[in-house]
């Protein structure tokens, strides 16, 4: 690379680092800088407040990176395809490099972009604005940390600045992670025939769960929410539970946050890190969640090939030929190649076993969410919903939820329920009409359509109310508005609410008249045993206390059902055979179970042995499920099924040398530094409402929580404004150095709450309040960087920073200066590869200044980050 083009390079890095916007050769400075107030709560949650939406990104990139900067450098690894490069050659990560360096090859991020700004056709203004100023702010905070504290990523070359076009990559990553994401493997798997008819296509473990799985939610998520209406709350406001379970760990968890641009935007929640926009939250007059929806988010096309070329296939009786597109990614090793096949329709996967592809057949997918670039504002437009009403309409307009429902509550008490997720088109005559006979079954059972490819009617068409060509529009998706409740746990919409059960849906969207889980069951039984006063708690309907108290109540429904039988059977036969065998004393196990207390509380004993009995098949019915009792049935257990016996005998020899009436506290735990932090709630299997799922350790229990119960919020819509309670379980922070790595995990722990605070009145009444500004300023004017008042420039500047030129030393941007000083020791084409990855050479111009010293690294010894603070308190920031 010539010294001209690598000047140009790192200029590129340090306009984009600061936000500045790069087209054709030149950098264009917008008229004014970034600026945001954060006022730092308890549990170090941001209230974030400033002038525009360009401003309000900069302040969330800001504090998302202060918390949990390795968290969103990794997820940009993988959107830049470098996961095999700086995190290992392992299968999973070359078949994701292959899988994102394709969608940069398509430029998928940039045709996300494309088209009228009207947030329909392509994303608003606004939105753009607050995903530039989310860049800005992320590269501010890489430059004032000097020095990174999270030892995950802390010295790793890895952690770099960041593009606007990284993070339209990584959004389109989390519409498709439920369609082609998930199907990644069986993608970069998909190989053509040799002439004699044999290929050995890679396993595809991923794509292989999706194909088996028994509906369409992405694999390792849930959630329970309850939208709750006037006539089942104590005061007659709407009110609302979210519970989303999500991973506890990597670039899924959420973050907390509260978002405001005085007069256009106000709303407190919670977003993924590294996401600009809160996705589950409140404003002043209405609170909504998402959980996991049923529906399929892509079809399949099963192609019948040209005879004699296994990449042409036949469509309408003519010969279309696939493209074949060969991708490259770097690894340590060396660069690694595979070639992707695409159709008209998409991408040709293969899963073996289930979708081969032969000398006479291949399948390809349509991913309904390849092109939905709605999101980002319709959630922006859910947070000026000011109803349930104008929330629906939002829904309807937009259509862009990727793979959740949505429940929701308003301030003058109605509750709304919607699947208005975005998917595809597969009407119920679609089916009957375009599904071959040996993939009718599949459809039904799982809403997987496997539709004829070789002919034009079977394409998805367009419904006349649908945003965009090829999904169902409003008309043909769920909804339900109530005035008491509406509910859901991940089973499909029917039984939002069992007295009004919504049904004749396609069944792409989900199953209706089907058995329901144990989880949802509950679910339901909570909410009408609360509305009745039947729960044990004073009084009937919910206050945001004791909606707290049902939330939290551990309850057991499995346990509930069959405890009873399954020790007298225990008893009656103190000793079983497991499936490999061996012969197990139950003596113990029929005393842990007969004293548990059906719930999975810290001090609940026994707890564990159900989870394992539970989870190795026990829970066994005699009873058929019966769709017009669909809460209740079934409910008995088989008795005299000897897999129940089986089962248990199973789970004794798993939980060997761990008690069996041992305290659930002392084996589920959550480890922070030395500290191992007790964790209630259990699996959905056992039929727990608070879900939490640990990994085993034989000897130990589960010392680890993998995913479940995340963002907690309880939150009324009173007169007088949001009130409520919230937590984030795994706390606020990935960084074992950081004051808020662990505090509301512990607050979880004992069932504590931080406090909704919406107004003002709220923040300020808090005791643990720091506040600091950010920004920065990109007008130039005689070749310095201006900075505001508040902010003077420093009064030493390092050698590094200083341009050469005219005669006169002159200050530039202080993000080029931190990753030029780099190339010292790294490698000058370090600087170019950050942001100018993938780009053309055409969009550096040659007129770009050059820098005319390579100057030394510089000591940041005398630059260390402020001690910690208490815990609950920010050091105060030294901003530029």
């Amino acid at each position: 690379m010539s010294f001209r083009r690598l000047a140009a390079a790192a200029t590129v890095v340090g306009l984009v680092a600061a936000g500045l916007t790069v087209t054709g050769g030149t950098a264009v400075a917008h008229d004014h800088g970034y600026s945001a107030l954060i006022q730092r709560a308890s549990y170090g949650v941001p209230h974030i407040t400033a002038r525009d939406f360009a401003s309000l990104g900069f302040g969330a990139g800001y504090a998302q990176a202060e918390d949990n900067i390795c968290l969103i450098a990794e997820r940009m690894v993988t959107v830049r395809a470098q996961r095999s490069r700086w995190f290992g050659t392992e299968a999973s990560n070359v078949s994701s490099d292959i899988f994102h360096q394709k969608a940069i090859d398509d430029q998928v991020a940039e045709r996300l972009l494309a088209g009228p700004r009207d947030g329909l056709r392509a994303p608003s203004a606004q939105v753009r604005d607050q995903i530039r100023g989310f860049v800005a702010g992320y590269n501010a905070y890489l430059l004032d940390a000097k020095t990174i504290t999270d030892p995950a990523c802390a010295g790793k070359e890895w952690v770099r600045p960041i593009s606007e076009l990284d993070m339209w990559r990584a959004y389109w990553a989390e519409m498709v992670r439920a369609s082609s994401g998930a199907l990644a493997d069986g993608i970069v798997a998909a190989t053509p025939p040799t002439a004699n008819g044999s290929n050995m296509p890679a396993r595809a473990p991923r794509a292989e769960a999706v194909v088996t799985a028994s509906d369409g939610a992405p694999a390792g998520l849930g959630s329970n929410a309850y939208g709750l209406g006037r006539d089942g709350t104590a005061s007659g406001a709407g009110m609302l539970l979210a519970n989303p379970h999500f991973p506890w760990d990597g670039a899924e968890r959420f973050y907390r946050m509260h978002l405001k641009v005085p007069g256009r935007y106000d709303v407190e929640g919670a977003a993924l890190v590294g996401d600009p926009f809160i996705q589950i939250g409140h404003n002043g007059q209405i609170a909504w969640s998402h959980t996991v929806s049923t529906a399929r988010r892509f079809v399949w096309h099963r192609l019948a090939l040209v005879p004699g070329d296994p990449t042409s296939y036949l469509y309408d009786g003519r010969a279309r030929q696939m493209t074949a597109r060969t991708v490259t990614v770097q690894t340590p090793a060396g660069s690694v190649s595979r070639t992707l096949y695409d159709t008209h329709f998409g991408p040709v996967v293969v899963v073996p076993g289930h979708f081969d592809w032969t000398t006479t057949t291949a399948y390809a997918i349509t991913d309904a969410n390849a092109t939905n670039n709605r999101a980002l504002d319709g959630w922006l437009a859910m947070g000026r919903a000011r109803s349930v009403s104008e929330l629906r309409a939002v829904l309807d307009r937009r259509q862009f939820l990727p793979w959740v429902n949505v429940i929701a509550a308003d301030r003058g008490g109605r509750a709304l329920y919607a699947d208005h997720s975005v998917v595809p088109r597969v009407t119920d005559s679609l089916a009957a009409a375009c599904i071959p006979a040996p993939f009718q079954s599949l459809y039904a059972s799982s809403g997987q359509a496997v539709l004829d490819g070789s002919r034009s009617s079977c394409e998805l068409g367009r419904d006349p109310d649908a945003v965009v060509p090829g999904i169902l529009g409003p008309a043909n998706l769920p909804t339900l508005v109530r005035g008491d409740y509406v509910t859901n746990s991940n089973d499909s919409y029917w039984l939002a609410h069992p007295e009004h059960p919504l049904e004749g849906y396609p069944r792409v969207v989900g199953d209706e008249r089907t058995q329901r889980s144990l989880r949802t069951r509950l679910g339901v039984h909570q909410v009408r045993q609360r509305l009745a006063g039947a729960d044990g708690l004073p009084g009937k309907g919910f206050t945001t206390s004791n909606l707290w108290e049902v939330m939290l109540g551990n309850r057991a429904y499995g346990g509930e059902l069959v405890r009873d039988d399954l020790v007298r059977i225990c008893e009656a036969q103190p000793a079983a055979t497991t499936s490999d065998g061996a012969t197990v004393d139950l003596t113990a196990a029929c005393a842990a179970l007969r004293g548990w207390d059906l719930r999975t509380e810290l001090d609940s004993r026994g707890a564990h042995l159900f989870t394992e009995f539970a989870l190795a098949g026990g829970l066994r019915f005699a009873d058929a499920f019966d769709p017009t009792a669909p809460l209740t049935t079934p409910s008995r257990l088989a008795v005299d099924d000897p897999g129940i016996r089986t089962a248990l005998a199973d789970a004794v020899q798993k939980l060997a040398d761990i008690p069996l009436d041992a305290r659930l506290g002392d084996v589920q735990t959550e480890p922070r530094g030395a500290e191992d932090i007790p964790i209630h709630g259990g699996r959905p299997e056992a039929g727990v409402f608070n879900m939490i799922i640990g990994g085993f350790e034989s000897g130990v229990g589960y010392p680890k929580v993998h995913h479940g119960t995340s963002f907690l919020m309880a939150v009324e819509l009173g007169g007088n404004g949001p009130s409520g309670r919230q937590v984030l379980t795994y706390s606020q922070s990935a960084n074992p150095n950081s004051p808020w790595y662990a505090d509301q995990t512990r607050l979880y722990s004992g069932k504590g709450w931080d406090t909704i605070k919406f107004t003002q009145r709220q923040l300020r009444a808090d005791p643990n309040l720091t506040t600091y500004r950010v920004g920065k300023s990109y007008r130039h004017q005689s070749g310095v960087g201006s900075r505001s008042p508040e902010n003077p420039l420093p009064a030493a500047v390092h050698p590094c920073c200083v341009l050469h030129g005219q005669g006169q030393d002159r200050l530039v941007e202080p993000v080029l200066c931190v990753y030029s000083c780099r190339s010292a020791s790294r490698s000058a084409a370090w600087i170019a590869e950050s942001v100018t990855q993938n780009m053309p050479s055409s969009r550096l111009s040659a007129s770009t200044p050059m820098i005319a010293k390579t100057a030394r690294r510089p000591n940041h010894s005398a630059n260390r980050p402020p001690a910690a603070a208490p815990r609950g308190r920010l050091p105060q920031a030294s901003i530029r």
